[in-house]
């Protein structure tokens, strides 16, 4: 059996996203770990990595992903395991989770040193598990370029065997080429592809909202796999609102108070993707009858107008585990533009 840990140089590089196009397109049997999770979910009063459901999801694996990480916070594994300890319960989980698998997917933390002063950095996990680092690279050109030379650092100071290097979120991958080409040939680090950016990968649905919020959904369940492209706080008055430009748009947000009768109702006639009713506050029951007839999700939170908007324009849309569109997107960006097959031998 071959382990695989991917890691990055940089925060939401995209692992998590190639890790399922790589899975979707090979019949072969693979499993998933991530031993920091980092993305926490909670769901039906259980804790787990919001990745790992993702991963097992699209790998059909029938482990819990609760069983997949160990955990989520530096103090509480400080007091729990220390070097020795935690290399025993990586390896534990990785026997469980790899019965009748062929292949082992094991995702890093957000960059190839998160969980380092708790032993559970990648470089770690490769000497834990035995296994091959897979580094995807992202950012703007420059970064791409100056994380390769940083990468090639490291490794020279390690034994870790690279098994590739996915470049990923490319503009105009032509351009990328004709400027870097020369530069990956003189670091001779393993270039399995390069996969461009898609900015519809980037928007998050509604689901990915109320699980993000831990929202209660008052409305609109058949509306949750909307997709956002446009956000509107609604601040000001409802005949305002209605001149501002973005709100006529599609596929739009609409972020106010509960108590924000007038400006809902402007919402659901502009047939918004979703809303986001702030401060716990409950509209009346006409407003929650008209949404869910329109399927237009109603999203009750706990935060204020400013801290919720705040939230969702700071977010990085995550892959998540119902999201079968945007799997097969991954699968075919995978399938066209990465040399998957050198990698699952």
């Amino acid at each position: 059996m071959k382990n695989i840990i991917v890691t990055s140089l940089r925060k939401d590089a995209g692992k998590t996203s190639v890790i399922v196009g790589l899975t979707k397109n090979s019949s072969q049997q693979m499993g998933y770990l991530k031993p920091f999770g980092d993305r926490l979910l909670y769901r039906k009063k259980r804790l787990w990595d919001f990745d790992a459901a993702a991963c097992t999801t699209a790998m059909g694996a029938e482990e819990s992903p609760e069983a997949m990480s160990i955990g989520f916070d530096h103090s509480k594994l400080r007091f729990m395991y220390d070097k020795n300890t935690t290399a025993e319960k990586v390896r534990e989980i990785a026997a469980l989770n790899s019965v009748g698998k062929e292949f082992m997917f094991i995702e890093s933390g957000t960059e190839l040193n998160r969980g380092l002063s708790v032993h559970l950095d990648a470089l770690s996990l490769c000497k834990y598990l035995d296994g091959e680092l897979l580094v995807i690279l992202s950012g703007t050109n420059d970064q791409i370029c100056d994380d390769a030379y940083a990468l090639k650092r490291t490794l020279e100071h390690t034994k870790v065997k690279l098994a590739g290097v996915i470049i990923n979120k490319v503009h105009d991958i032509e351009d990328f080429e004709a400027v870097y080409h020369e530069h990956f040939e003189a670091l001779q680090l393993p270039l399995l592809g390069i996969i461009p950016f898609i900015e519809n990968l980037t928007h998050p649905t509604m689901q990915f909202l109320s699980d993000l919020f831990f929202a209660k959904v008052l409305a609109g369940d058949k509306g949750l796999s909307n997709t956002i492209k446009n956000v509107v706080v609604g601040a000001m008055s409802a005949d305002a609102v209605l001149r501002v430009q973005r709100f006529n748009k599609e596929s739009k947000l609409v972020i106010t108070s509960g108590d924000r009768s007038d400006m809902i109702l402007a919402a659901l006639d502009t047939q918004a993707a979703g809303i986001i009713l702030t401060n716990n506050i409950l509209p009346p029951p006409n407003i929650i009858a008209k949404a869910s007839a329109a399927s237009v999700p109603l999203l009750l939170v706990a935060q204020d107008t400013f801290n919720a908007a705040k939230k969702v324009d700071n977010l990085v849309s995550l892959l998540a585990k119902d999201d079968s569109d945007r799997m097969a997107q991954l699968q075919q960006l995978i399938k066209e533009h990465v040399k998957y097959s050198d990698l699952l031998q």
